[in-house]
């Protein structure tokens, strides 16, 4: 069979990775997106609308009409769910009913968004686990595996990205910077590791490769970043592109923990994940894995393989502030030295969708 596709329907379009997908999509009115979203009128639900070729499903993932009324209605799928709305157990069950309702419903094309199965890719180091990566792993694993008998019947292939490097300069993240005596400073528990940084604008460009060239990329787990972002290197790169001073500290573990986001700890990693259960990990029992696996460098890209891909992808960290101050001054946003000053600095502008929702009080809901 073909499996070339026109219409995408976009499970996790709302999210930080979400909105330049879609836009990465339609932008040039190739492909026409159906987008789920739990709330319609919302303002994410409403910019996605703005971009043309949109239209919006209401509903969740967690509902098996929405998700056949969203596959019955498209040929493409780009499925990405947030671990961190479901909890690991939770999604694992819902990414496998995705691509099997997907596959029912006569979806050409299946891309999952994906993340690196650490713990495998750590050789079983319980000391790597992180709920959020590992879910989403064992799922990128189980979907290649089945595409090995589906392959003829749906095409599938994994996008696995990583951190998206806005989260280094955005409040209510693991890695949220603050400015102290006047220097930008991240203190984060990386030794002298590198995290796998991504660029969003980027995300978009790979999402689209995928779909326009889905016989190549049938059966692939296209594993991308910007580069290995070492954050002494990231200070330095902040102060030449902004001229404004920076510095990473390395921090305890227990330091790091009890710092600005101490009041989430001992709270499952997974807001809507049962406290009871003793599966469900804590954000520090998480986090310790996260911070673990870029300490000891365990997850590796193709760096060779992203330059076929994308040849005008963002491939340093330099080049990310660069483009970064560049939108700010289109947008009027200013640059990112002032978008981190306190005043500027709040929840409001986090890149993380689940901090919205926190605000909003619809942690509860899927």
């Amino acid at each position: 069979m073909s499996f070339h596709t026109s219409k995408i329907f976009v499970i996790g379009a709302t999210g930080a990775q979400g909105t330049p997908v879609v836009r990465g999509l339609v932008t040039d009115k190739k492909y026409k997106v159906v987008a789920l979203s739990r709330d319609a009128s919302s303002p994410r639900a409403k910019n996605l609308l703005a971009l043309g070729n949109v239209s919006i499903l209401e509903g969740t993932f967690a509902d098996e009409e929405i998700l056949r009324e969203g596959f019955r209605q498209c040929d493409g799928a780009y499925v990405n769910i947030d671990g961190f709305n479901t909890g690991e157990k939770t999604e694992i069950y819902w990414a496998i009913r995705a691509y099997e309702i997907a596959i029912e419903e006569g979806i050409k094309f299946f891309v999952y968004g994906n993340l690196d199965y650490v713990l495998k890719k750590s050789g079983y180091d319980s000391k790597f686990r992180t709920g959020h990566y590992d879910g989403k792993g064992r799922i990128g694993e189980w979907i290649l595996s089945q595409n090995q008998a589906n392959g003829q019947r749906m095409g599938a292939a994994n996008f696995t990205s990583g951190p998206y490097m806005e989260m280094a300069f955005s409040p209510m993240t693991p890695m949220v910077p603050t400015i102290e005596e006047g220097v930008v400073t991240w203190r984060v528990p990386l030794g002298k590791g590198a995290v796998v940084h991504v660029s969003l604008e980027d995300c978009g460009y790979y999402v689209r490769w995928l779909f326009d060239n889905p016989d190549r990329a049938n059966g692939m787990d296209l594993e991308v970043a910007i580069e290995h972002v070492r954050y002494a290197e990231l200070a330095v790169a902040f102060e030449k592109v902004t001229g404004h001073p920076a510095q990473y500290i390395d921090t305890d573990l227990d330091v790091y923990f009890g710092g600005p986001l101490k009041s989430a700890v001992d709270r499952p990693a997974g807001y809507n994940a049962d406290p009871n259960d003793k599966s469900t990990m804590s954000f520090r029992e998480n986090f310790t894995g996260f911070w673990n696996m870029w300490k000891y460098d365990v997850i590796k890209r193709d760096y060779a393989l992203l330059d076929e891909i994308h040849p005008n992808r963002i491939k340093t960290v330099e080049q990310w502030l660069v483009r970064q101050e560049e939108l700010g001054r289109e947008r009027g946003t200013g640059g990112l030295w002032e978008r981190l000053q306190p005043e500027n600095f709040n929840q409001s502008h986090s890149i993380l969708k689940s901090s919205e929702d926190r605000r909003k009080g619809t942690l509860g809901k899927l």
